[in-house]
């Protein structure tokens, strides 16, 4: 099955919903970084949860979410769209912790103390951004409370990557049920209780599990519509042109200074590896052009 999200909404439940599967993005992210298990798991979460936040969006809207912790993976940088376009990054991907009670142990890996900064382009004069410290650093828990806190939605978040025996990614997807108001405590209730019933995402993912039935097991009685479908793909937009552009704001001697050492200068795009390669008649090429 290819990656994808699904929207629903419930009227009876006064609630939205979505879910996604994000195996192939992932492991796509996680093969250009070169991640270990550890940094796998906690790069594959964020990308997922980013994707279920931008789908949230609209039109050329975009969300951005940065995890810092005072742990040996540093930071966590995902990016994502209303497409379902997704793109991410971890500070240090080479590491990989031992399993602690038989789970990653994304807490030790990011470390306890530290930020969620979520940024949301909302096509306006300047973006929104909102500032959480992390709870748990569980990246599902994290998020949640960032949107119960900061947006106040009341939100529940489920979100797994698991390794494969190669070191690649087995399966990776997510779910989000946001309130919305007037909250249905009642049903909310019965959701929270469907939802920790529920076998592990991951092994639902794993046995087949679409998207739309992973839904279908949390809200069970309780009727929903269906709002859409979307593909969910890795994406970045890095371009040659880009990096020109963040050449030139190093200024024209510094660019000048690179071009007098006679040999390539190479940079490497942090969101998906793609290296840029510009000699030095392109660097004297460029700050002729500024000159």
């Amino acid at each position: 099955m290819n990656d994808q999200l699904v929207r629903v909404i419930s009227d009876e439940a006064n609630v939205r919903a979505m879910a996604c599967l994000t195996t192939a993005t992932v492991r796509e992210a996680c093969t250009r970084h070169a991640t270990l298990p550890t940094a796998s798991v906690a790069l594959g979460r964020a990308m997922s949860g980013a994707v279920l936040l931008g789908a949230l969006l609209k039109g050329r809207q975009r969300v951005a979410l940065k995890f810092e912790g005072n742990g040996p993976l540093g930071k966590i940088v995902v990016e994502a769209d209303p497409m379902c376009l997704v793109h991410g990054y971890v500070g240090n991907p080479a590491v990989d912790l031992p399993l602690k009670d038989g789970r990653f142990d994304i807490p030790g890996a990011l470390g306890r103390a530290g930020l969620l900064t979520v940024t949301k382009d909302l096509r306006l004069k300047a973006p929104y951004q909102g500032v959480v410290n992390l709870v748990s650093s569980e990246i599902a828990e994290d998020i949640a409370y960032y949107l119960t806190d900061s947006e106040q939605t009341p939100s529940a978040m489920g979100l797994t990557t698991i390794p494969d025996d190669r070191g690649g990614i087995a399966v990776a997807g997510g779910f989000l049920i946001q309130s919305l108001p007037p909250a249905n405590e009642e049903a909310l209730d019965a959701l929270m209780r469907r939802i920790k019933a529920l076998p592990p995402l991951a092994k639902m993912l794993l046995e087949g599990a679409t998207p739309k039935e992973v839904l279908d097991r949390i809200f069970g009685d309780i009727p929903f519509e269906i709002l859409g479908h979307q593909d969910v793909a890795f994406h970045c937009g890095c371009s040659r042109d880009r990096i020109e552009q963040a050449l030139i704001t190093l200024g024209v001697e510094e660019i000048k200074s690179l071009a007098e050492q006679g040999e390539d200068t190479v940079i490497t795009c942090e969101f998906c590896r793609e290296p840029y390669a510009f000699t030095s008649e392109d660097l004297r090429r460029l700050a002729e052009e500024r000159h």
